[in-house]
Order: C-alpha cells, then structure tokens, then sequence
C-alpha cells in the first residue's frame, strides 16, 4: 500500500558523478533518486547507469530505498534506463516530463514487458510521475491514476514556471495553485504528494518557511537537491511530540467512548469526530513507520 512508504525526503543524486553517490550512502534521505536525467550529460549517461549497477549491490545500499530517475520517452534513452535497472535493489522510477496519462501508462507498460522478459513479478517497480508543465497540472487526476505502479507524485517548479512564462516569486504565489492541485489529485487517487525542489539550498531559513506551507497544504515529503537540508526535511515532515501526543489521545478517547457505549468521544468540549480519528491514526502509522526505518 501506497502509505507504507516513507518519503519525508527524496535526495538527487547524479549517477554519474561518484563521489556524490559515495556521499549518498552516508545521508538520511529516504529515498535516492539517482539522476540519469537532466544532471547527466550524454556522453554520461551510460556511465550513470553502469555505476547504479554497481551501487545498488553495495552492502552499505541494502536498506536504502532507490527511485532513479530516468530519461523521458522522447529521449532515446528511456529503453536502456528501464531494461538496465530493473534489477535488485532499485524500488522503482522517477519518470520526468509526465505531462499526460498516456505518458505514465506508456511507462508502466514498458516495466511489464521487461518484467515478463526477465521473469520478474509484474508490478514489481513503482512509479514517481513527475509533474513539470502546465498541461500536467491539467491532468493530474489521470496521471495519478494511469497506472498501478504509480505511488507517489513529486513536482518539479522551475519547469512548470518556464512553461507557464511566469516567474518564481519569493513568495511562492506563481506555483501555489500547482502545488494545492497535485496534493488534491494525489490524495484523491490515494498516492503519495511530493512537494517541489528548495533551489535556494543555502538560505535554510526559507526552506524552513517553505516547509511549513507545505505540510500545511497536505504534502507528505519534497525533493531535495542538496543534503544540508535533509535535517529540516526530515524534521518538518516527521510527526512532532505533540503531534503523537494528541493523536495517541484521540485514539484512546475514541476507544472508551466505544467501551462505554457512547456513540462519540468528546475532548474539551468537542466531539471527536471521524476526521480527527482519521489524522490521529495517520500520524501513529507515519510514527510506526519511522520507528521502522
């Protein structure tokens, strides 16, 4: 299930550079995007995925959960990506451009047939669409759902914005529709939201700002391109203590007030109703989730 997985933060990492990749073994992202993408030249590219072949069988790699991202299906490259890398120890795919549904099945597809080939359970590798263009925004209801595979979303800014002819304003005020209609989207269709790319890695008070808009507009992770921003990543989108705290006594309050046959639990003069129940019960399972990790 789709909540099962844990993305506070999703770190790129270019595969073809490998001191990076060193280095990404020793960070506390939760998942490694590693790049064959847009940080990795053509000339590269081959390079990249030789050294994810070779990362991935590493003993420090075994519990690390790896999505690389790959090239487009425009790109030439898509098919050597795919065919390649559909092997131990990679999750799944971040695949960029995904402007349509078609684009996602399209994907989804190739996987099968490469899992059939190699004999491999269908379904075995999942799918991060990312959302990069006005027309994605468009359809993100069906590109949540164009296929099974699909298990989170993650938006990518700086290419919607081009594509929009707008501009990233320091307050965020170009991008905010795009960010509410994708977490709409993905908790609809129940996959995972992933907020945009912080491209000022140096100034960690406005990711900080930035961090909070986006657990308070429903995001469950955001990508993350330079690892100094892990420890607040990773703070902002952990439950706090006193987030556990209420939870656990919502739950409990919820319990008794079923043990005593009362149809509804009452916390400071207010009902407990199904919604708190439900964001109470979610924040223990993203809490038992990280005692797990």
């Amino acid at each position: 299930m789709n909540e099962n997985y844990l993305m506070r933060s999703l770190m790129f990492v270019p595969a073809h550079n490998q001191k990076l990749l060193d280095s990404s073994l020793r960070r506390n992202a939760d998942v490694l995007l590693l790049d064959i993408e847009d940080s990795v030249p053509i000339v590269d590219k081959q390079q990249a995925r030789d050294n994810i072949k070779v990362f991935v069988k590493r003993p420090e790699a075994q519990d690390k959960v790896i999505f690389p991202r790959v090239n487009d299906r425009e790109s030439g490259e898509l098919l050597k990506d795919l065919y390649q890398l559909t092997i131990p120890g990679i999750a799944g795919f971040m695949y960029p451009k995904s402007t349509k549904e078609e684009d996602v099945y399209f994907v989804g597809k190739l996987l099968e047939t490469i899992e059939y080939e190699k004999n491999i359970p269908v379904g075995t590798f999942k799918l991060i669409p990312l959302i990069e263009t006005a027309g994605a925004i468009v359809n993100i209801k069906e590109i949540c759902q164009a296929c099974t595979r699909v298990i989170a979303v993650a938006f990518g800014c700086e290419d919607y914005v081009t594509d929009l002819r707008g501009k990233h304003d320091d307050k965020g005020e170009s991008i905010f529709y795009a960010r509410n209609a994708i977490v709409n989207a993905a908790r609809a269709t129940g996959v995972i939201p992933i907020d945009t790319v912080h491209i000022k890695v140096h100034d960690l008070e406005d990711l900080e700002r930035n961090l909070i808009l986006s657990k308070n507009l429903g995001f469950d992770g955001m990508l993350v391109l330079n690892p100094k921003e892990l420890p607040l990543v990773n703070h902002y989108f952990s439950p706090s203590e006193e987030e556990i705290a209420w939870a656990e006594e919502m739950v409990r309050l919820t319990d008794e007030a079923k043990a005593e046959g009362k149809g509804v639990a009452v916390k400071d003069n207010k009902f407990i109703g199904p919604p708190m129940l439900k964001m109470a019960q979610d924040i223990l399972h993203k809490n038992s989730l990280l005692k797990n990790k």
